[in-house]
């Protein structure tokens, strides 16, 4: 990522973005059409112009910078941390908010939407905005977008056929995909070509799918790529605006861990902690940022539907925001809802490989009870029906379309595909986090191959290697888990084997401790020392029996200690849908998506909710599901 996140990753959605080199074979069938990268929010630097013609850089200023204007306040932050921490957080929300105001305070907008200072892009044009180009006019990559993501697409694409789309990121967008249009007639004047290839990512998503809508019918567009986009909006923009941010602190932690590619072996030592003081922080500084950010279309644009008239009434004039709400009316109410209609055009009648790449099945990092990325809610980015963020469809449910016959219910019965935007050219990785497209193998390979190769990857039935459903790789979660003979997710009589996978990065070898599979009348037939070299999998043979039935949820639990980990044990559950049989009826709705666990069966109620209540629930749940294994291997022994 271009920038480590920070405790308040949440305020301006402004800091996310994804990173990694491809390990896609090279083929004939690479395309030769450019490659335009449409980055990430607040990706493009902005320059103020002033009144004798100078140009001052306003945004993506370099550290010195910075610096300069952050060190005068250091002392005040220090002090007004200490102060947040004891639940007074107004006086640090005061310095950090007019410490704000001072850096970026120019990039404000009239109430009309527009900038009130002679704001604009630094960039523009593509021959300026050729990545060949500035790498020889700076001499490096400061300038340039998405460098990790278009280090991978240039090992297919020469970097002078690669651009960065530059826009004015506070701008709607409408007026954003309206510049994209005009970007890419230039791109395809200036490099000589009929179409190009588009990867956007995040608000370059939104941006992109909103292109499509507007000007897909031009047929100027091959391949495009949209990676954890925020079509529909951002859950979290809602909790900010509407006040009622409860920051998620363990869901932070991940995403931090995630980030940095750390395993996940910190969180249950941190679980009872709290860091309430967030939560007083941010509503203390939110109006702060507001006076900046308030006026922005694209911050109106990032309301989802569903919360936008009740945010529009909170905060915005209807007079004096006249201009700023006729336009976000029409992104809400107009092209929103021709997503669907829009991007199957694009596949179908223009002739485009158009496809989109989400993560699930994470909260939303500011307390909303949404299945999400972290920062994008999952209906947002895909369009698909998506149970609550905790919840799972009950067993038996039965998808909303039919698909061909096809069965389109995530593995943890959470995402009905059936009713995405693109039901055939979605692919949903459960467990990803929002920028990190690029720490999870099977995402990085999927994003490139999509992006800059043709025919090979058609819909999300093309190859084996990359099905629908998909459970994230990132070398944080130490271990990966799949059945032998089924699409990955999914367990029928067909399988006889579970493989699982160390992913550690770092060299380590794992040990597996415990596996229990909850749901599954199955015994593995485990090696007496299960040590797994980092990047090998093992596959382990079981008896027994696959219940007859289908659409239903299993979980398999890995418990494991990695060799030169901080903390000395670790576990990943893994939700599989069961296809194997008649469908039971469906009582409908939806139920808890937490499994039960060993540790649930031993203890009563009361026991339970004090532990969950303090935080060690998962601490002692975890320690007792090694102990189960260890007893029910001696049963067996002993037989």
């Amino acid at each position: 990522m271009k920038r480590k996140i920070s405790l308040f990753l949440a305020l301006c959605l402004v800091l996310t973005a994804a990173c990694l080199p491809a390990y896609a074979s090279k083929d004939d069938n690479v395309t030769d059409y450019p490659v335009i990268m449409v980055a990430g929010y607040s990706a493009s630097a902005l320059v103020l112009e002033n009144e004798d013609g100078s140009e001052e850089q306003v945004w993506q200023m370099q550290g010195g910078n910075i610096f300069s204007t952050v060190f005068g306040y250091v002392g005040r932050i220090i002090a007004g941390l200490g102060l947040a921490v004891l639940e007074k957080p107004g006086y640090l929300a005061g310095i950090i908010g007019n410490g704000a105001k001072d850096l970026v305070g120019v990039l404000a907008c009239n109430d009309d939407g527009t900038s009130k200072y002679n704001v604009h892009p630094m960039f523009s044009g593509a021959e300026e905005c050729n990545c060949q180009n500035m790498l020889d006019r700076f001499g490096d990559e400061s300038y340039q977008h998405e460098t990790d993501i278009m280090g991978a697409v240039r090992e297919y694409v020469d970097r002078s056929n690669t651009y960065d789309f530059n826009c004015d990121f506070r701008m709607g967008a409408v007026e954003n995909a309206k510049k994209l249009d005009e970007f890419i007639q230039d791109v395809k004047r200036y490099s000589g070509k009929d179409k190009v290839n588009i990867l956007a990512v995040s608000h370059g998503g939104q941006v992109t799918g909103t292109y499509l809508t507007l000007f897909g019918h031009k047929r100027d567009v091959n391949n495009c790529v949209m990676t954890v986009p925020a079509l529909g909006g951002a859950g979290i923009l809602y909790d900010l605006l509407g006040e009622t941010t409860d920051f998620d602190e363990l869901n932070l932690l991940y995403f931090i861990e995630h980030g940095n590619q750390l395993e996940t072996d910190f969180h249950w030592l941190v679980e009872a902690e709290e860091l309430g003081f967030l939560d007083g922080l941010i509503t203390e500084l939110f109006p702060y940022f507001m006076d900046i950010i308030g006026n922005w279309g694209s911050i109106w644009d990032f309301v989802p539907t569903d919360a936008y008239e009740a945010m529009k009434a909170k905060w915005l004039d209807p007079v004096a925001n006249a201009a700023i709400i006729e336009k976000s009316d029409y992104m809400h109410y107009t092209v929103m809802p021709k997503f669907w209609s829009a991007f199957k055009d694009c596949n179908e009648k223009y002739g485009m490989n158009v496809n989109i790449i989400a993560g699930v099945d994470n909260a939303i990092t500011t307390g909303a009870d949404v299945n999400s990325d972290g920062i994008i809610p999952t209906y947002s980015s895909t369009g698909a029906a998506v149970a609550k963020y905790g919840e799972r469809f009950a067993d038996g449910y039965v998808q909303k379309n039919s698909c061909g016959g096809n069965y389109k219910v995530s593995p943890a019965m959470t995402i009905d595909a059936s009713s995405a935007y693109l039901p055939d050219n979605t692919w949903f990785v459960s467990g990803l986090f929002h920028g990190m497209t690029f720490w999870d193998y099977f995402t990085r390979d999927l994003m490139i191959t999509l992006t800059v190769k043709d025919n090979e990857i058609t819909d999300v039935y093309s190859s084996p290697d990359y099905p629908q459903f998909h459970t994230s790789t990132n070398p944080s979660y130490a271990v990966a888990a799949w059945f032998d003979s089924s699409t990955e997710g999914y367990v029928s009589s067909e399988d006889s084997a579970l493989i699982i996978k160390n992913l550690s990065i770092k060299n380590r070898p794992l040990k597996i401790l415990a596996v229990n599979c909850d749901g599954l009348d199955i015994k593995l037939k485990m090696p007496l020392v299960p040590i797994i070299k980092a990047g090998e999998e093992i596959k382990i043979p079981f008896t027994g029996e696959i219940p007859k039935v289908s659409n239903s949820r299993v979980t398999v639990t890995v418990s494991y200690t990695t060799y030169g980990s901080v903390t000395p044990v670790g576990e990943r559950s893994i939700a599989f849908t069961i296809l194997n049989g008649e469908i039971p009826e469906c009582a409908g709705g939806t139920v808890s998506a937490k499994p039960e666990t060993p540790l649930d069966r031993l203890l009563p109620a009361t026991v339970l909710q004090l532990l969950r209540g303090t935080g060690l629930y998962n601490f002692f749940s975890m320690f007792y599901s090694i102990i189960y294994y260890a007893l029910n291997s001696v049963k067996l022994t002993v037989r």
